[in-house]
């Protein structure tokens, strides 16, 4: 009997502990963020450093650990979830609206003419810096233009600055821009769509490293729903309820 009984027990024991680590890496994904591919390069460059830096000291391999875990958190991808109505435009960026204005959106994207309301997300070192798809559409336009490097909170920053520009055409017919705009220390613009391409709203389309601006064009007439000063978070929080004439 006691023979019989302890392949039972360890095999309960094996199970149990087995439940435990997958409940353990479970809770690990759902804390930490995936990367960015984008990213990858420099985290393993930064790993490589940090051994190399290891071999020298372990003061400086801590020290290269703590940067290689900074350079993957610069980089992380948190998954969000995204509002399922349609007419909505949801924030394109983590960060904190700088300003709601009426601006015509970038001449390059051939839009219709006139005033649109544009909402000025600006995006600190800290802030996750994917940018996400506003709308479910196709992408009608997609233009890139070198600029200057201003500091991305300055009003000017949308029309002087380096910035890739996107225009968007909702199934319901409505048209909605979002332009990524490099700032002071933000130097590469990573977009990741072309014309024709079909993107879903809270989709990850592309990335700026190391602070920057995202715009948001909506038709005028659309109801706005932040404010400035407040924090948006990017393929969750909408930013308006789109106008419904056409």
């Amino acid at each position: 009997m006691t023979e019989s009984r302890e392949p039972h027990r360890e095999s309960h024991s094996e199970s149990h502990l087995d439940g435990r680590l997958a409940h353990l890496v479970a809770l690990t994904r759902s804390v930490v963020p995936p990367m960015h591919p984008a990213g990858r390069p420099f985290v393993f460059g930064a790993a490589a450093v940090t051994l190399v830096l290891r071999r020298l000291s372990r003061r400086l391999g801590v020290l290269g650990t703590v940067l290689t875990g900074a350079v993957a958190w610069f980089f992380r991808e948190p998954r969000r979830v995204t509002p399922s109505r349609s007419n909505l435009a949801v924030a394109a960026a983590d960060g904190t609206v700088a300003q709601v204005v009426l601006a015509a959106p970038p001449a390059e994207l051939g839009a219709r003419e006139g005033d649109w309301l544009r909402v000025s997300v600006f995006l600190s070192i800290f802030d996750v810096h994917v940018q996400r798809a506003p709308v479910s559409g196709e992408v009608v336009r997609a233009e890139y233009r070198p600029g200057r490097f201003l500091s991305a909170d300055l009003d000017k920053a949308s029309e002087e600055n380096e910035r890739n520009s996107l225009l968007l055409a909702t199934p319901e017919g409505q048209e909605v821009a979002v332009v990524q705009i490099a700032g002071l220390v933000a130097r590469r613009i990573v977009c990741q769509v072309a014309a024709g391409d079909k993107v879903g709203a809270g989709d990850t389309y592309g990335l700026i490293r190391f602070g920057s601006r995202v715009d948001v064009y909506v038709p005028a007439g659309s109801r706005v729903l932040v404010e400035p000063g407040q924090r948006t978070i990017g393929g969750e929080t909408v930013l308006a309820e789109l106008r419904t004439e056409v």
